[in-house]
């Protein structure tokens, strides 16, 4: 199996080095890196020809020309990737242990069922501690990490592998003919919720995400836009809208609209506290503007759908959001 590395940057000079590096040690290097460069304004693309000057890296550094997003950026990079069968996503922040790629492309070449793999993501600097085992969407549209802040001895899950809803595309592997018949990252979201959206039309389409708890990545997690910010916020919140609308089969998207809509004043309150109320508000206000677009693009997906019902509503987390609030969940 061929893969192929997509590593979208931006202003990531402090970073994006030390992630070329660890990629170099792998004990499976990639078949091609590609680098979809956002137009950084620091010293990326510099700190990219330092780290990959006399390695084993084939790197292609394509700038974008802009920033063009997070979404758009990898979809670009997939498409110079015709060649490989697989494709890798890593984020500048992100530093795979040496084994890395190899356990994912034996979890790909074990499980020919599955059309994507999650990573083993742990919080850079903090040793034990998870940054995510796989991502979860919740039937109210609310989507985060599973274990992000835990502690890796306390989830037995973070060390086997499984079935999982998604995987975070800060460390991934994506078959190319599912990313393909997918459609690739939905490039309205620009940033945030891309990847859990690109994750949940593959279950749709039977093609489920295997977690690999062989492949671990430290991750330092939102380095270029800022954990919390107004950007992230904005971005994330609004993207929620439609992931929620695209995806969400009729019988759920009606069963589960008034939980959904119950999060907004509760998010509001809870954004209002620490000063992000106004991106809140502006992301919901944003996303019902582009409710049509969103609308268009469900018949879409909707159309393509081969698994029941019941099976979606079983890869959903149901459980209480007031547990997920107090850390329980």
């Amino acid at each position: 199996m061929t893969v192929g590395l997509v590593i979208v940057t931006y202003n990531a000079e402090a970073f994006i080095g030390r992630a070329l590096r660890a990629v170099a040690a792998q004990s499976r290097l990639p078949d091609d890196v590609v680098i979809i460069d956002n137009a950084s304004a620091d010293g990326t693309c510099r700190a990219v020809e330092e780290a990959i000057a006399g390695g084993p890296l084939h790197v292609r550094v394509v700038p974008a020309g802009a920033n063009i997003g997070f979404a758009a950026a990898n979809n670009r990079g997939v498409a110079l990737l015709a060649h490989c069968d697989a494709i890798a996503l890593l984020n500048p922040d992100a530093f795979p242990e040496p084994g890395w790629l190899a356990a994912l492309l034996a979890a790909a070449e074990a499980r020919p069922d599955a059309g994507s793999f999650a990573s083993r993501l742990m919080l850079d600097g903090q040793p034990g501690w998870l940054d995510g085992v796989g991502d979860v969407c919740h039937v109210s549209g609310l989507v985060w990490r599973h274990a992000h802040g835990q502690l890796a001895q306390h989830v037995p899950e973070a060390h086997r592998s499984g079935p999982v809803f998604s995987a975070c595309a800060a460390a991934a592997l994506y078959r190319r003919a599912d990313w393909l018949r997918a459609g690739g990252l939905d490039e309205r979201f620009f940033c945030y919720a891309e990847d859990v959206d690109l994750g949940f039309r593959l279950q749709l389409a039977g093609r489920p995400c295997w977690y690999v708890a062989d492949a671990v990545v430290h991750h330092l997690g939102s380095a270029s836009t800022g954990v919390g910010s107004d950007f992230a916020v904005y971005h994330g919140h609004r993207n929620l809208e439609w992931l929620f609308v695209k995806n969400m089969p009729s019988p759920l998207l009606w069963r589960y609209l008034p939980l959904h809509l119950l999060t907004w004043p509760l998010l509001l309150v809870w954004f209002g506290a620490r000063g992000r109320g106004v991106s809140f508000a502006r992301a919901k206000w944003d996303a019902l503007r582009g409710m049509r677009v969103a609308w268009r693009a469900r018949q879409v997906v909707q159309a393509s759908r081969v698994v029941s019902n019941g099976q979606v509503r079983r890869l959903l987390d149901r459980r209480s959001l007031l547990r997920r609030l107090v850390g329980r969940a």
